[in-house]
Formats: C-alpha cells, sequence, structure tokens
C-alpha cells in the first residue's frame, strides 16, 4: 500500500477511434477514459511510461492533472491487444478519498512450510486472491500469508488471513480454502477415483431409446 497518491499528467482526446488510438500509442501515450461522479465521461491520454511504471508498482489511486485541475481517479479496467500481451485503453473512475470500494489483493504466501519437508507432500492454493471492501486510500497491493508453521493436513481459510487495516472488511467467503498441505498420492488416488466413478456409469441420454434386452 502507498501513502502518496501518484500524479498523472492527461490530455484531452479530440478524436476516438482505432486509428487515432494507434497513433497515440505510437507516440507513446495511452488512451483512457475518465466518468464517474454523475459527470459527462471524458476522452483522454495518458504517458504510457508513467503510467505502466505506476501500474507496476502496485498503483491504482491516482491524482489526475487535466486542464489545470486535478481530481482522484481510482484505475477500474484495462484493455488488452487481441494476443492479450499490450495494454492499449484504460478506464478510470472519479473517486472522493472518503469513498468505500470493493477490490481484490493479491496473497503472496511467503516463509517455507514445515510439512514440505515430508516426502510427497505438496501446498495447494486454490485461490490466490481474496475481495475487501477498502477506503479508496487503503487500497491493497498484495497482502502476506505466513504459511512456514503448517504441517501436512493443514488448511488455512480467507478467516485465517490477517488484515493489515482494521476498517478492511472480508467480502469473500471466510470458509473458502486459500492454502492446504496434501501428499501428492492423496491427490492421485482422489483423482483416478473419481475417474473410474465417472467410467463405471454412463449417464443416459436424454431421448435416446434404450437398448433391448436379446436374452
Amino acid at each position: 500500500m502507498s501513502n502518496n497518491t501518484p500524479t498523472l499528467t492527461a490530455q484531452k482526446r479530440e478524436r476516438t477511434g482505432s486509428r487515432y488510438s494507434r497513433r497515440l500509442r505510437d507516440a507513446g501515450s495511452l488512451p483512457a477514459v475518465v466518468y464517474g461522479h454523475k459527470e459527462e465521461p471524458v476522452s483522454i491520454s495518458v504517458n504510457m511510461h508513467e503510467t505502466m511504471l505506476r501500474l507496476n508498482n502496485g498503483h491504482k489511486l491516482f491524482e489526475l492533472e487535466l486542464d489545470g485541475t486535478k481530481q482522484h481517479v481510482l484505475l477500474k479496467d484495462l484493455g488488452y491487444d487481441y494476443l492479450g500481451n499490450n495494454i492499449i485503453h484504460a478506464d478510470f473512475a472519479r473517486v472522493s478519498l472518503d469513498e468505500r470500494v470493493d477490490t481484490k489483493a493479491r496473497l503472496a504466501f511467503v516463509g517455507e512450510a514445515t510439512g514440505l519437508k515430508e516426502s510427497g507432500a505438496i501446498m495447494m492454493h486454490p485461490i490466490t486472491d481474496i475481495e475487501l471492501n477498502v477506503l479508496i486510500t487503503n487500497l491493497p497491493g498484495q497482502i502476506d500469508v505466513d504459511v512456514s508453521e503448517m504441517e501436512v493436513g493443514d488448511v488455512l481459510h480467507a478467516s485465517d488471513v490477517k488484515l493489515p487495516i482494521s476498517t478492511m472488511v472480508l467480502l469473500t467467503d471466510p470458509n473458502t480454502i486459500i492454502a492446504q498441505i496434501v501428499l501428492k498420492a492423496v491427490v492421485e488416488d482422489d483423482a483416478e477415483a473419481e475417474e473410474v466413478s465417472t467410467d463405471a456409469a454412463s449417464p443416459a441420454v436424454i431421448g435416446e431409446k434404450p437398448a433391448e434386452d436379446k436374452s
């Protein structure tokens, strides 16, 4: 989490469309839109390198400087090219610093689990992020989860995550499993049993006439 809100300088886009957006990107700018707070959406562009640097550092909240005025905006969405490799567009929503928002926080599992020293033990992570409701000024980048004391058979749930700020509210189901240590043999046995169970009883096809008994 950052205590300082970075500033992005923006310019209004007089023209929109894929052709003009491509020209902006070629010139080092990122096309974007600002909306919300019952104001008209505004098409803008921001510096691509500066914006990507901020995003890679985990920033989501910005002070946007546009036409000599400043306003706080929250990154809401990023658009990618058809290959899904390059960011080609961004959506920002106007916000007030006293607002609460729903957001996701990435879980960073830290420490060397004791149980993983046992032969065949593996750690599973069914999910790697949780949903929270937070003050706009407390947007989390990631939340560390200490797994060093976990043994084989231990399970961590979303409710076990220690939220760094007391005003944060967990929205993910508290019973959701975020980490567990199991023996690899158990996982393989479960998968094999499921496969046998599937093969043992093939479902009847609706509308298909049952085969006649020729005995």
